[in-house]
């Protein structure tokens, strides 16, 4: 349930130097639009830069990484809530999973995935700020999200690389969240042979003309081409 709070002028005496950057992604676009005026309104330690109806769009929009994201547990589409978190988190957000479905199943998939917080949407928003407050208490280190760059309007190849098994599984893993290291371990492989299964899978894209020479690249490429399931 989102309740009001029209004088947001004590959360203003205290505001931090750094904005909290916010993303929202959220495919019922009612709630989704509730939200964002909820905390345009009652929230100005935080900026929101980004309200998503789908995955993609978070994932391809020029604010995105954002310091914080706030996902809806339950999409229509086909990405895991697993997939969803550990992406954001190699692309240096924090996460918080807003969920109408508060089970113990649920609450662990989120957390095991790397979520700062897990928060059932019954709870009034002003709670709901104050989870974001505390996962985002810490000094925020932008240098991830300033590697992140819109790409040019046409600049998205659908050419895809064909991908050996596994360099698929690699780079399966890797946009993931997983280090190249784990990604090894994973596949039981030894760690030069990860690294040049993720190698290829680089230079394959780039033979197609989509950039692919750093981890926020790949993540990109890997969601256009249906990898993030």
């Amino acid at each position: 349930m989102i309740t009001g709070d029209a004088d947001a002028s004590s959360l203003a005496d205290e505001l931090p130097a750094h904005r909290v950057r916010l993303a929202i992604l959220d495919d019922h676009e009612v709630l989704l639009d509730a939200l964002s005026s909820w905390i345009g309104a009652n929230a100005p330690d935080f900026e929101l830069v980004l309200s998503a109806s789908t995955w993609l769009e978070l994932v391809h929009s020029a604010n995105f990484p954002t310091d914080l994201v706030v996902i809806d547990f339950q999409l229509k589409e086909p990405v895991s809530i697993e997939a969803r978190v550990r992406t954001c988190r190699a692309a240096g957000a924090k996460v918080i999973v807003l969920s109408s479905l508060d089970s113990q199943e649920s609450r662990d998939r989120a957390l095991a995935a790397g979520a700062a917080a897990f928060v059932s949407k019954s709870v009034p928003m002003r709670e709901v700020m104050d989870v974001a407050r505390r996962v985002m208490g810490v000094a925020l280190d932008a240098s991830v999200a300033a590697d992140w760059r819109a790409l040019p309007v046409g600049a998205i190849s659908h050419s895809k690389p064909k991908l050996s098994a596994g360099e698929l599984e690699a780079l399966k893993l890797y946009v993931s969240g997983y280090s190249t290291g784990e990604v090894a371990a994973q596949l039981n492989v030894q760690y030069e042979t990860a690294k040049t299964y993720l190698r290829r899978v680089r230079e394959k894209y780039a033979k197609v003309n989509r950039q692919a020479s750093k981890k926020v690249d790949l993540i990109r490429r890997a969601a256009e081409d249906g990898y993030l399931l």
